[in-house]
């Protein structure tokens, strides 16, 4: 995938994924490359109030507000807040960018985004099943191995019409030095499509059609 597009392919991906803001503030600038996976901690946020601010922040607090937010523990995600209206807001690692990319394993990174309710069923689980194999320790490789099969084994849900997710966060976390980046999100929402990736026609991943700010 190609980082100028903002990583806001792959988010929900094999090739991917679901590459959420996460690759978006990577792609904004050029960082090392980082071979392994860091220390779980590291990959943590301590202040769980934070956490669920930084998530809500992705959104319209008309929205987030009412949304269920998860927060990363040591063994997965966990609802923090329950919701009442279909939503989620999470905050996403930097294991969810692209296969590819030199900020996969970058412990800094913080991606904030909501998924509509449509996003949520068919997305979402992707979110959770690729966050199992990283802290089961899997490689890149393996990970990816093992998302493939189970979408060709039919384990993990279709993408569902109209699938979105807000990420819309003045609270993006930088790769560089893990502060937050002040300027403007531009984007305010992404629509998720279903790709095809190879002859066996397996899906690997799902792109987004992104709309700007004016």
């Amino acid at each position: 995938m190609k980082s100028e597009v903002h990583g806001f392919r792959c988010l929900v991906a094999i090739c991917m994924l679901s590459a959420l803001v996460v690759s978006t503030v990577a792609a904004a600038q050029s960082y090392s490359n980082y071979p392994r996976m860091a220390p779980l901690p590291r990959y943590l946020m301590n202040d769980r109030a934070a956490e669920i601010a930084l998530a809500r922040s992705a959104a319209p607090a008309a929205i987030s507000d009412a949304a269920a937010i998860l927060v990363l523990e040591p063994h997965g995600y966990v609802t923090a807040v329950e919701g009442k209206n279909g939503f989620v807001c999470v905050v996403e690692r930097g294991w969810m960018s692209p296969f590819d990319a030199p900020q996969f394993w970058n412990p800094k990174l913080r991606g904030p985004v909501c998924f509509n309710p449509e996003a949520a069923r068919s997305i979402l689980p992707m979110t959770y099943r690729r966050t199992a194999l990283v802290l089961a320790g899997q490689s890149k490789e393996e990970i990816k191995k093992s998302i493939e099969a189970a979408l060709a084994a039919k384990q993990l849900p279709p993408l569902e019409p109209g699938a979105m997710s807000y990420m819309m966060s003045q609270a993006r976390i930088s790769g560089r030095s893990g502060r937050s980046l002040d300027s403007p999100p531009d984007v305010l929402h992404g629509h998720w499509r279903e790709l095809g990736c190879g002859p066996s026609g397996v899906p690997c991943h799902a792109e987004s059609t992104v709309s700007w700010r004016p």
